[in-house]
């Protein structure tokens, strides 16, 4: 029954690998949880028995978030369960989520990711190329973690790159000239183009990336440009986003650009740009100065 799910996320819902991992993590915790090992049982499950599985994550500390992030899981798996008549009554209808703690975007200042600040951060060699393009395309386009690793050369053209997004829908993101001209000089590295990988970034044994590697190398070079705790691929995504608005973005720009499905998403990052807006009005407005 959960493989069955599994094969649906992977061949009809088609999210990422990691997505899949944390979906059947959560499905599994709760069905042992509640003592059911086969479809028949599942039909038995109330929301009583999905609140008691909530009091037992928040009496083991979990965060309200993670405690969301479980329920969202078990959500689309009981939807799944319905449409495909293991169950008739969705268990999750009369349930709800612990209220959320808003938590905003950490990112990196525009001064500690300024070129000047990056020049002597990187190995020699081909590793420190691909290297400093990691660092690079994420903070000059904002894609995820699992749209860099998926990206190929035929999506890359002069001046724009295209990326799958969630649930397959395709972008097309803009790019610097001076970006463009990193990317061409890296595909066109000797030892890249030995490894003869469709796949742009590579290991240094020519292999696909995989998410560790990434998550490792921009945790190190994230290390030394700044004093945040969290230095992930997603703090660069935040960069990127809080920068743009910083510098006169406009929302729907940016909604497009990050691929959010709503700009609801997109709007937390207003909450980051107040200390410019602020620092604008100040040098703008006459009076400004004496706020």
């Amino acid at each position: 029954m959960l493989n069955q799910f599994i094969t649906y996320l992977n061949t009809e819902r088609r999210v990422s690998d990691h997505t899949v991992a944390a979906y059947r993590k959560d499905v599994s915790s709760f069905l042992e949880f509640v003592l059911v090992d086969s479809a028949e049982e599942l039909c038995e499950i109330s929301y009583q028995n999905v609140r008691g599985w909530v009091v037992k994550l928040i009496n083991e500390k979990h965060s309200n978030r993670t405690v969301n992030r479980k329920l969202s899981s078990l959500r689309t798996f009981f939807k799944w369960a319905q449409k495909n008549q293991f169950i008739g009554i969705d268990p999750m209808l009369k349930v709800k989520g612990p209220k959320q703690e808003k938590r905003l975007p950490e990112f990196v200042k525009q001064e500690e990711i300024e070129v000047l600040e990056m020049e002597n951060l990187f190995p020699e060699g081909f590793s420190g190329i691909r290297d400093r393009l990691i660092i690079e395309v994420f903070y000059q386009t904002g894609i995820r973690l699992s749209e860099l690793i998926g990206l190929k050369q035929s999506d890359f053209e002069d001046g724009k790159i295209k990326v799958l997004g969630k649930r397959n829908k395709e972008r097309i993101i803009p790019i610097t000239s001076e970006l463009s001209t990193q990317i061409e000089a890296y595909l066109d590295n000797p030892v890249y183009k030995e490894a003869k990988c469709e796949s742009i970034f590579i290991t240094d044994k020519g292999k696909k990336l995989y998410p560790k590697f990434v998550y490792r190398k921009v945790n190190y070079y994230l290390s030394m440009l700044t004093k945040l705790t969290k230095r992930s691929p997603h703090v660069l995504r935040h960069t990127f986003a809080t920068h743009m608005l910083n510098n006169g973005a406009g929302l729907e720009t940016l909604k497009e650009v990050l691929g959010h499905a709503n700009l609801s998403a997109t709007q937390v990052y207003t909450h980051n740009s107040f200390d410019q807006i602020s620092k604008i009005y100040k040098e703008s407005h006459p009076r400004g100065g004496k706020v």
